[in-house]
């Protein structure tokens, strides 16, 4: 426990005063870089487990947990698969789909679209899709009636109601040779999911229309596989392979997306080290400030040494003094960084109103919005490691106030 004299005394040398500007100086530049580091940290790991929540929420939304498809081309016994999987115990629900790429022409601009073929009802009971509409309405949704991404609406210049050409890579034997397949379509829906690429590139069908487009009457691609409990996929996943064995294959989102998600982690893994070296930097400047102020209280500390004051004292005195400055900067920066990540966005809006640029374009970004997840766990760790990091930069200039030698230092007095 401190002592209310070493309370006094720490208090003291924390003060600034003209003989000590410098230490000062220095003292201030190891608070600011530990507050900016710790903000940073905070800051920065927020936005990334807010881009992984993002994407993990908006793909897994608009994707199945695992898709059970044919190795040998379409599948057609799907609705047999169906009712023997849909039983399975953790299983939400199974949804047949088209899906095939294709070119959507409008007055000369065309652009290359994947086309996803569903039920009305399996449209309509995912929520991210079903709160997403921004303008149509999803009794529409039926027939040469389809749905589209908002971006994909602006590049191409149409509104509900308004017609489009979609082209099938596949081709159609003529008299005059093998004829790409074409149809019109009306948009009943524009949608806006939050993802540039969904909002850009999908297309949305009913299922009867997009297999007589595809030429897959009675047959689709695939059966996506919604689970009640997404941590639950492994075992899921065993039970839907013995179900179906023989008759189809199954993969998960994790087979589509391992590339980019390991990429999230170890950007993650390195953002976390880079950061964190800021931290060890300001921890660096409070072991020179705290050798600078115990070589400038040389006397002071023999004066307090030959009054009774022992080693002990003097240890905790200059251990106090510089760990009040780590640890005062670690609050100040954990509240600077809480408060930015709360209310990121507004900033984003607020700084690109400012400066009249784009500091967040979605097409690069892949989300419409800057997601950021504050983890109350990572916080603490965060702050956790800056407290022990301020504490262990006083234990050497400490030490060496400690070891100070009275008569040494006063022996020219």
């Amino acid at each position: 426990m401190l002592s209310t004299f070493e309370r006094m005394v720490a208090w003291r040398y924390l003060r600034s005063k003209k003989a000590e500007g410098f230490v000062s100086v220095i003292a201030g530049f190891s608070f600011t870089g530990i507050m900016l580091g710790v903000a940073t940290l905070i800051i920065v790991m927020s936005v990334m487990n807010g881009f992984r929540a993002e994407l993990f929420g908006r793909i897994l939304g608009l994707n199945g947990h695992m898709n059970i498809y044919s190795q040998n081309g379409p599948l057609f016994d799907y609705a047999y698969l169906k009712d023997r999987v849909e039983p399975l115990e953790g299983i939400d629900m199974i949804v047949p789909m088209v899906e095939s790429q294709g070119l959507i022409s409008n007055r000369g601009t065309a652009s290359g679209v994947l086309v996803r073929g569903v039920q009305w009802k399996d449209f309509v009971n995912r929520e991210i899709l079903r709160e997403s509409v921004q303008q149509g309405d999803l009794a529409d949704f039926q027939g040469t009636n389809v749905a589209i991404g908002n971006k994909l609406a602006e590049k191409l210049a149409l509104r509900v109601g308004d017609k489009f050409t979609l082209t099938s890579p596949s081709c159609k034997s003529t008299p005059f040779g093998c004829v790409p397949r074409s149809r019109s379509y009306s948009v009943a829906v524009i949608y806006d999911v939050g993802m540039y690429e969904y909002n850009s590139g999908f297309i949305f069908m009913p299922l009867e229309s997009a297999q007589k487009f595809f030429q897959m009457d009675g047959a689709v691609t695939a059966l996506e596989v919604f689970l009640k409990d997404p941590d639950d996929l492994d075992r899921i996943r065993k039970a839907v392979e013995l179900t179906v064995e023989g008759q189809a294959a199954v993969f998960d989102w994790r087979d589509l997306n391992k590339s980019f998600f390991n990429a999230l982690q170890v950007e993650r893994n390195v953002m976390f080290l880079i950061l964190t070296l800021i931290i060890l930097v300001a921890a660096f400047n409070i072991i020179s400030s705290m050798i600078m102020l115990v070589k400038d209280k040389g006397h002071d500390i023999a004066i307090l040494r030959t009054m009774g004051a022992s080693r002990g004292n003097m240890m905790r005195i200059f251990m106090l003094t510089g760990a009040s400055i780590g640890i005062i900067g670690t609050l100040v920066g954990a509240a600077l960084g809480i408060t930015f990540a709360l209310n990121i966005e507004s900033i984003r809006q607020f700084l690109e109103g400012l400066t009249g640029t784009e500091l967040f374009a979605d097409e690069i970004y892949f989300l419409s919005q800057l997601p950021a997840v504050i983890d109350w766990g990572e916080v603490m760790a965060v702050i956790g490691m800056a407290f022990g990091l301020s504490v262990l930069a006083t234990v050497y200039p400490a030490w060496r106030a400690a070891r100070l030698d009275p008569v040494e230092a006063l022996r020219y007095e």
